[in-house]
């Protein structure tokens, strides 16, 4: 089947040409092409999205948390205690040295507790205490607030039709750091 290129907002269109008896031809099933221009674009405001909102973020965190910190917080609450530091590193794509640091930071907070693994007595397991999961707990509440000039200048249904992409993105970019 023969196909056709159209640009809408400078990007290529392509479509499948369907030919009837006559001739005449009509255009089906547009197949978007992503040039390399597009995926720029698409992590660049990603990138910028992150530097704000980690400014954001940090700016009405309690007692001074870090995101790093917090997203150690909230990945444990999500996927369970007992986890590796070398684990928590991989996950967050961090050396060892900085996970090291960020969990040392958090037991002198008292949020986590490092306890010896029981199978390998060379490394340690990261256990969440109840004041852990108090900061994680207090550090949504302070969010909250600051989602409310958010909320107002977006309609939700902007964010609910973004998670989908936004998720299969995330998806995608994990597998791919895996292997």
């Amino acid at each position: 089947m023969p196909i056709g290129l159209v640009a809408v907002r400078n990007l290529p269109i392509w479509f499948d040409i369907k030919r009837d008896m006559n001739g005449m031809s009509e255009a089906i099933t547009p197949k978007i092409e992503v040039d390399d221009r597009l995926l720029f674009q698409v992590f660049n405001e990603i990138g910028i999205i992150e530097q704000l909102a980690r400014a954001q973020f940090e700016a009405v965190m309690p007692d001074g948390l870090k995101l790093p910190h917090f997203s150690v917080l909230n990945h444990m609450v999500r996927l369970g205690d007992g986890q590796r530091p070398v684990d928590l590193a991989r996950a967050f794509q961090v050396t060892k040295g900085t996970i090291t640091n960020t969990l040392g930071r958090l037991e002198t907070r008292h949020a986590i507790r490092l306890e010896p693994d029981g199978e390998d007595g060379r490394t340690k397991r990261v256990y969440l205490t109840a004041a852990g999961r108090d900061l994680h707990a207090r550090s949504i509440e302070a969010l909250i607030p600051a989602f409310q000039p958010l909320k107002a200048a977006i309609a939700p249904e902007r964010f609910e039709a973004a998670l989908p992409f936004l998720a299969e993105l995330r998806r995608y970019l994990d597998q791919a750091r895996d292997g």
